[in-house]
């Protein structure tokens, strides 16, 4: 029975994908921390009401 293995460059992107995610997790991670998104939801929920 073959056993076909992935070519380097496959390797290479799914690496680079998940080191990218990696990343880009840690960011959102400390972003969440540092209450940017919750204050700028909020903001945003305060204009919407206001509006109607």
């Amino acid at each position: 029975m073959k056993t076909y293995q992935k070519p380097a460059t496959s390797k290479l992107f799914a690496r680079f994908d998940n080191e990218l995610k990696n990343l880009l997790m840690e960011d959102l991670k400390a972003l969440r921390e540092k209450g940017l998104f919750t204050t700028r939801n909020n903001q945003a929920a305060q204009q919407t009401l206001s509006a109607a």
